[in-house]
């Protein structure tokens, strides 16, 4: 039986996709069978190869176990799109002719197509050749119902009087025919003509117009990229008393002779605060207004709904943010964008930090960064330089320094901007970074006053306190792999820069809490070598609770305290790492915060170190703020050692606790965060305020804390700095920037404010901190950025938005997509990889973080259909899912299919996985292992890695490889129509290699893909457009799909362009040469599988049979063996009777 189905497989000729993990002889007969939407018989040939490149025979045989369902219905899963064009079958192509006729070299082609819509309602019919780009088009007619509707060539600027809208497609009627006819004619000599035509068709049905338009127009496609001249990029950037003022302009020109749409995008620290954004085109200026964020979320839905890029700023790595935005030019036309905003730079480390970010992505005539840094404290060293500098590059940045002045500046020309003679390629592309630091002479620290408002920054050079820290460790199973490796690794690095007056203790947690010592002990060279031989040795396991913890941290260094081992003037600080959310013990968050909130009360400070995406990291900023700690996120990365290590080394070294800063209360009002609970060495306090009298020139200032061998404390008169003494030949440009850093200081602290306290304080103090964000024109987490395009002849104004991310919201962006950061030399960056996934009905999606978009398709078949998603032969890893059908037809008639299996497979590893609604089992080590849903679990093997979130999701990752997440759908069981699915999604896409593909692993190696021609769709709200993809034109709408890793429940919708037809023009559809040998050597594989099985079977079949044989002897001997016995003592037992 085997042995038939294998030939007929090889007969059909398709590539088919096996596992090599067969129970006896159960694999089962196939073939394809299919009739997809299709927009011609010839496309129904392709498309056939195509989803047949991707059909699998089988998963793997499995038994199902059923476990109880909550009583919650699905959530619809809507591409919130059209329905596709077609009725499948109800389109047949009956004539594709194409009839050429060359007279002298002189070529005349006539291509005939006729289309009969055998459907009771109207249809839409695409209509698409190709012809050589050296053709011209003579004429195009269209006979529907016997009327012939021809062509007219026009010049084209009259042409586009008869063009809103555009498209190839036709909406026929039903049980109606159709027959499109076009002509070209091709010379073999080459002809120039100064004039532009177009082709414009009239059609006089007044349905079919209201629906598609008066008329249609058929045009060349301009190149864009080369009408498009970006010929000068400048970055102004000015520093007074580190407060840093950057304005951004790029100047643009249209060079085609028909309108363009031009592509403004900068990135931004994601400190810094938008304060305006301008455009001017045609001597016109569109300037920004910000605004409350609730009010301009309506224009920003609409803006988003309709396909604009909507000016969205995105999270672009761990430090910056990317503001883009596009706006159609006309023919022959500048434009100019500017982009400001501020921030205030924190001292790390010793030094301040400027960092611009430029990728003009092309040769710039006029490229130039100046940095202008003013501070009337004094300049102790300047320092510049870029990730792109080459050898010829350096001499360029030209550095001016003087006591209180710094100039930077770097202008290259366009050739020195090539990457190669002769090549267009630009080498600017990376980061500019400008630090320095300042003098330091007093204790008192610096205090500007200009305009009624002064800052105040205090830094002193003071010896360093000795500290008790307590790690705390997360060894939970989530853990496991790289993040358990990097935390070893960091923990023996910090280990060895603890100083000898530090006293320490390590935690380790995951169900149950493990210490090293009782209690914290002096960092001497024994002690640490002790314990880094501890740390060699922990591994991850189990669960996470993090509330017992923590508590026994403080309970450790309350003790200690009591007991006098620690030094008296010490500062005691906890530093808790964890990577998940609390699943042990107590699990409520509000509840662990104020357990240990309590427990802390206020003596020591909590840091909390979030690794990777799955940490709640609100949970972590809220409770390390409530007990004067911070939070950071650690990135899961190469480098996340490299984190961890400079996390310490900001913390490492306190110079003073309980910092109060104390100003006159009869002079002074309004005044920022005054009390700090330790300074560290290397940072910097600033204090800002307002003055009550604006003349007001001088102030006392006192500032007390605790230090190393007695209290802290310093006072003085202050006096407003003479700033024309101190630039006498610089024109005053900033000189509200006391005013504008105190706005600043004051929004980012009512910001961290409002994450915590009663209901009622936190909205006061959001509605503090948005009337100070409208008031000074900040783009802050509470305002957006409104900015009306300009309506042009080709398109109508609309509205772009520009947002500030908070933290959560640059996570939750993160965790669409895994963030892989490769080892390189200071300074690191890190750049957000695509994602891809299959969810829903069942709709796939490819998301490109670096082009700020995502692509999306529907693949439909008929229940029972296994298709191939990922497919690596050189790794050895392939994936195969199994979609599954309504319970039965719903009144609508349409039946949803989603994924309900996949199976997963690493021949190299020999891991073999399924997944299903039900359950879930794992063979390795020569044995299989079976997880439920309904537990949360943890499995760690040699080759892979399991984490099952309860009822939710479940984390696959592969030794050395890529990672998967399985998300679980439930559907309350009695629900009439739909059963529990799957949706799949795909991390660490990059470790793959080359030659992946598969109906996902086609894309992770990135796709060329251009957008134009927006145009009305169907539906008002998804507009229509031209897609230019693998060398073809598609139809593609815009639309929703949902990500289900936030929120399982819900999702969250990201916008992507959707392909029509099951993705058709966008998957491969090439049945390879390559392809076909590696079924065929697979299906011999899987042959020589089948035999040698079989014979394993006989042998053991034989086997059980000797060991039969063997027993049944046994038995008959040791029932002889009895019998004689029992002979042999009645014959005893006569003798002795006899002889009685």
């Amino acid at each position: 039986m085997c042995k038939t189905v294998i030939k007929d497989v090889l007969k059909i000729g398709q590539y088919v996709s096996l596992f090599h993990g067969f129970k006896h002889c159960s694999l089962s007969c196939w073939k394809v069978n299919l009739r997809p939407s299709l927009k011609s018989f010839a496309d129904s040939k392709r498309f056939s190869s195509k989803i047949a490149l991707y059909l699998a025979p089988s998963i793997f045989p499995s038994t199902l176990t059923s476990f109880p369902v909550p009583a919650e219905e699905k959530h619809p899963q809507s591409m919130m799109l059209p329905p596709p064009y077609l009725t499948v079958g109800m389109v047949e192509v009956y004539s594709v002719t194409v009839d050429c006729t060359v007279t002298s070299c002189f070529a005349h082609t006539v291509m005939t197509s006729k289309a009969f819509n055998k459907a009771n309602s109207s249809q839409e019919i695409l209509f698409e050749v190709e012809l050589p780009k050296t053709a011209f088009i003579t004429n195009f007619s269209m006979e529907i119902e016997g009327q012939v509707y021809v062509g007219e060539v026009k010049e084209k600027e009259k042409a586009k009087k008869h063009q809103p809208v555009f498209s190839q497609s036709l909406v026929m009627s039903g049980l109606l025919g159709v027959c499109l006819l076009l002509l070209w004619g091709c010379a073999c000599l080459w002809l120039s003509s100064s004039a532009s035509g177009a082709l414009v068709i009239s059609r006089h049905n007044e349905a079919i117009q209201e629906r598609r338009g008066a008329a249609r127009s058929l045009q060349r496609r301009s190149t864009n990229e080369a009408m498009v001249e970006v010929y000068s990029v400048t970055v102004d950037c000015t520093v007074t008393s580190r407060f840093a003022h950057t304005v951004m302009t790029s100047k643009a020109f249209n060079k085609a002779n028909s309108s363009q749409e031009i592509l403004f995008e900068v990135e931004l620290p994601k400190t810094a605060f938008i304060t305006n954004f301008s455009m001017e085109i045609e001597g016109q200026v569109y300037v920004g207004e910000v605004k409350e964020k609730e009010k301009a979320k309506k224009q920003y839905e609409k803006a988003v709904s309709s396909g604009q890029t909507a000016g969205l700023v995105k999270a672009s790595g761990r430090k910056m943010e990317k503001f883009s935005v596009s706006v159609n030019i006309a023919a022959e036309s500048n434009v100019t964008f500017v982009l400001t905003y501020e921030e205030l730079l924190q001292r790390k480390l010793g030094r301040y930090e400027l960092l611009t970010r430029v990728k003009p992505k092309t040769l710039v005539q006029d490229f130039q960064i100046v940095t202008n840094i003013y501070e009337p404290q004094g300049i102790s060293y300047v320092d510049a330089h870029a990730t792109f500098l080459s050898n010829e590059l350096l001499p360029l940045v030209e550095k001016t320094v003087t006591d209180r002045k710094a100039h930077i500046s770097f202008s290259p020309t366009m050739e020195q901007q090539r990457k190669c003679p002769g090549c267009d390629g630009t080498l600017i592309d990376g980061d500019f970074i400008v630090s320095y630091d300042v003098k330091r002479e007093k204790n008192l620290g610096d205090i500007q006053i200009v305009n009624g408002y002064f800052v105040h920054f205090f830094a002193p050079e003071l010896p360093k306190l000795p500290k008790n820290v307590v790690f705390v460790i997360d060894i939970s199973g989530s853990m496991s792999g790289r993040k358990i490796v990097q935390t070893r690794e960091a923990m023996l690095a910090i280990l060895q820069q603890v100083h000898e007056d530090d006293h320490f203790a390590i935690i380790l947690f995951d169900s149950v809490i493990e210490t090293w010592k009782d209690s914290l002990t002096k960092a001497t060279k024994e002690n640490i070598t002790e314990a880094m031989d501890y740390i060699r040795r922990i591994n991850s396991r189990g669960m996470t609770n993090v509330n017992d913890a923590v508590l026994k941290a403080v309970n450790m260094l309350v003790k200690d305290r009591q007991m006098e081992r620690l030094p008296e003037r010490s500062a005691d600080m906890i530093i808790l790492l964890t990577d998940g959310m609390p699943n042990e013990g107590e699990s409520n968050i509000g509840k662990i915060q104020e357990n240990v909130r309590t427990a802390i009360g206020g003596n020591m400070s909590l840091y909390c170190l979030g690794f990777g995406n799955d940490v709640d990291y609100s949970f972590l900023d809220v409770m390390s703020r409530q007990n004067k700690g911070l939070a950071r996120r650690i990135f899961e990365a190469s480098d996340a050692v490299v984190q961890l290590q400079g996390f310490y080394d900001e913390v490492a070294s306190p110079l003073l606790l309980e910092v109060d800063m104390h100003y006159p209360d009869n002079a002074v009002d309004s005044l920022t965060i005054s009390h700090f609970s330790q300074l560290f060495n290397g940072t910097e306090i600033v204090v800002a305020g307002h003055l009550m009298d604006n003349d007001l020139d001088n102030i006392l200032v006192e500032v007390v804390g605790q230090g190393l061998e007695e209290d802290f404390r310093v006072q003085g008169q202050v006096s407003a700095a003479d700033w024309d003494v101190f630039y006498p030949d610089e024109e005053y440009i900033f000189g509200d920037f006391t005013e504008r850093l105190w706005a600043y200081l004051t929004i980012q602290q009512l910001l961290e404010k409002s994450k915590s306290g009663t209901p009622d304080e936190k909205a006061n103090t959001t509605a503090k901190a948005l009337d100070m964000s409208l008031q000074y024109s900040f783009v802050t987490p509470l305002t957006s950025m409104v900015v009306t395009k300009p309506e042009t002849e080709d398109s109508t104004s609309s509205t772009l938005i520009a947002d500030k991310l908070t933290e959560e919201q640059r996570q939750q962006a993160e965790k669409m997509t895994y963030n892989y950061i490769p080892a390189q030399s200071y300074p690191r960056h890190y750049q957000p990889a695509p994602t891809y996934f299959v969810d829903g009905d069942p709709h796939f999606m490819i998301e490109l973080p670096d082009r700020g978009d995502a692509l999306c398709f529907n693949i439909n078949d008929k229940p029972g259909t296994i298709f191939n998603l990922v497919r690596d032969s050189n790794s050895g890893i392939l994936v195969n899912g199994e979609i599954i059908g309504d319970k039965k037809t719903p009144p609508d008639g349409k039946i949803n299919t989603y994924f309900w299996r996949f199976g997963i497979v690493h021949q190299t590893l020999g891991v073999r996985l399924e997944v299903s609604t039900e359950d879930i089992s794992l063979f390795q080590d020569g044995k299989w292992v079976k997880l439920l849903w309904s537990d949360a679990a943890s499995i760690k093997g040699s080759n892979v890695d399991l984490l099952v979130t309860k009822d939710r999701s479940l984390t696959v990752t592969l030794r050395d490889s890529v990672k998967f997440v399985i998300l679980l759908h439930k559907v309350w069981k009695k629900h009439p129509y739909h059963r529990d699915y799957l949706g799949f999604y795909t991390l660490d896409s990059h470790l793959l290699s080359p030659g992946v593909h598969g109906l996902l692993g086609q894309f992770y190696h990135g796709i060329n893909y251009e957008v134009a021609d927006l145009h009305p769709g169907k539906v008002p709200e998804k507009p229509d457009a031209t897609m230019y993809v693998k060398g073809q034109e598609l139809n593609v709408t815009r639309g929703w799909q949902r990500d289900f890793r936030g929120d399982v429940k819900n999702g969250e919708n990201v916008p992507c362009w959707f392909i029509h037809n099951n993705g058709t023009g966008l998957i491969d559809g090439h049945l390879l040469k390559a392809k076909r040998q590696e079924a065929v050597a697979e299906l011999a594989a899987t042959q020589a599988a089948l035999k040698v099985l079989q014979e394993i079977e006989c042998e053991q079949q034989e086997l059980e049979s000797l060991e039969e044989e063997d027993r049944k002897r046994i038995a008959l001997q040791e029932e002889e063996n009895v019998a004689r016995k029992k002979a042999l003592e009645e014959a005893q037992t006569n003798r002795a009777l006899t002889d009685c």
